[in-house]
């Protein structure tokens, strides 16, 4: 037997809900937390239709699972794991579809499967670990006899054949699963050699990883002191005598200002530019992992990664809007922040970005739009981190913000003609000083 997945009893109400009707299919995503054991799965969402999209024909003898939108199934997967938090992932797929076109179902799926997981590796600045698991989930289900066909296709291997895996439901899995949150405080200085659109993103992208690789590294303290990695969150006399309820932990990340030890004979370098990406101020991120003996390396995998995604999301969604204003920012220019909903039918929060002019409706209107889920425009929470934006000023773009009261996010880019490091001016310095020395040591 291969892998077992088991979703929540409301992921069944929802997948009996869907029907592909006069020979058409249905697609969408599976989500959840992936485990050594097992994996869980919290929600299904269907993928949005595309405007003016209507049902699929076939045409010239063809099947209308030929006619599945690969890129949009894809780019719709890229937006929901914006909006989950660390610990929570897109599974894998599910496809809906009548009794006659069940045999070509698996082909589909499989498609869908590494298209899904290849668009959104793009992005990612963490590597996979080996427990990371890579099989996805591919489900089938029939439109007319409901029954559900479940397997799994290893990502790492292109070539590879499904597996038979073991799809059960259960009441309130997540329920119990214990939150970590966590603020950190990031001022970042990522030099752009040549401020063009491609150059920018590229530079943008190296100047994340070997940030991301700092924040791999660090030391985390859970409830303000360090524990092993073995160690287990749940265990012992402060274990909850409620099987059902939900702890939280809190979790502080030291980052270390040096480059791990691979990447230290590179850092000292001097370098032109043409400007440089500023990152500053604070994140507040959450993260969810099974409690099942959950471990505190769990936990700060989690965490970490929940970091190094809603960064990355920030900043893309920057250069985003750089290069819809013709490659550079002028004027004052708001950049998102986090919001955070509960996720209903379940222990879990979900997050969005907003920006000044949004409102919970907007937020409401998307999680809907995007993860299929209803939420309550009160339950919605606005108030975890507090606006910036960047400005323009004196020839630069450069960076404005109200004092906080809350942790907040800031970015901008700060664009000069031509200019070094500040490592040139401090490798000058030494090297004045220390010639001064050895002429004083002469003299005497």
């Amino acid at each position: 037997m291969g892998r077992g997945y088991i979703a929540e009893e409301s992921v069944e109400k929802r997948l009996a809900s869907l029907t592909a009707v006069g020979g058409s299919r249905l697609t969408g995503l599976l989500i959840g937390h992936s485990s050594a054991q097992r994996d869980f799965v919290v929600l299904a969402v269907q993928t949005p239709r595309r405007e003016a999209e209507g049902a699929p024909e076939s045409r010239n003898g063809s099947s209308p699972l030929d006619d599945v939108d690969v890129e949009w199934v894809s780019a719709h997967a890229r937006q929901v794991a914006r909006m989950l938090p660390g610990g929570v992932d897109v599974l894998g797929v599910f496809l809906i579809t009548p009794p006659e076109l069940a045999k070509e179902a698996q082909s589909t799926l499989k498609k869908l499967v590494f298209a899904v997981d290849k668009y959104m590796s793009k992005t990612r600045l963490w590597d996979l670990s080996e427990e990371d698991v890579t099989d996805r989930v591919a489900l089938h289900i029939c439109s007319k006899t409901r029954k559900a066909v479940c397997k799994t296709f290893d990502v790492k291997d292109p070539k590879c054949s499904a597996k038979p895996a073991d799809w059960k439901y259960q009441s309130d899995i997540s329920s119990s699963w214990p939150v970590f949150t966590c603020s950190v405080k990031l001022d970042l200085n990522i030099p752009i050699t040549e401020m063009s659109s491609q150059n920018l993103e590229r530079c943008l992208k190296d100047g994340l990883m070997r940030w991301a690789k700092q924040v791999e590294a660090a030391v985390c303290l859970i409830n303000g002191r360090p524990v092993s990695d073995d160690y287990e969150l749940l265990s012992g006399p402060k274990k909850s005598p409620k099987a059902s309820q939900q702890q939280t932990f809190q979790v502080q990340m030291l980052v270390s200002a040096e480059e791990p030890e691979a990447d230290q004979r590179s850092s000292a370098r001097v370098q032109a530019c043409g400007g440089s990406v500023c990152v500053r101020g604070a994140v507040h991120c959450t993260a969810y992992i099974h409690s099942n003996k959950p471990r505190a390396r769990q936990a700060a995998q989690a965490i970490k990664r929940d970091v190094l995604n809603t960064v990355s999301n920030r900043v893309e969604m920057l250069l985003e809007d750089v290069m819809s204003e013709g490659g550079a920012v002028s004027g004052q220019q708001d950049l998102p922040r986090r919001v955070f909903a509960p996720l209903p039918g379940s222990g879990l929060r979900v997050c969005d970005y907003v920006f000044t002019d949004e409102t919970p409706t907007d937020v409401a209107e998307r999680l809907k739009e995007m993860l299929d889920c209803d939420s309550l425009e009160e339950d919605i929470d606005m108030s975890v981190e507090a606006f910036c934006s960047v400005a323009a000023q004196g020839g630069e773009v450069g960076l404005t913000q109200e004092v906080p009261v809350q942790p907040s996010t800031e970015s901008g880019v700060n664009q000069n003609a031509s200019h070094y490091y500040a490592g040139v001016a401090v490798a000058t310095v030494i090297a004045l000083l220390a010639t001064a020395t050895s002429l004083l040591y002469l003299a005497e």
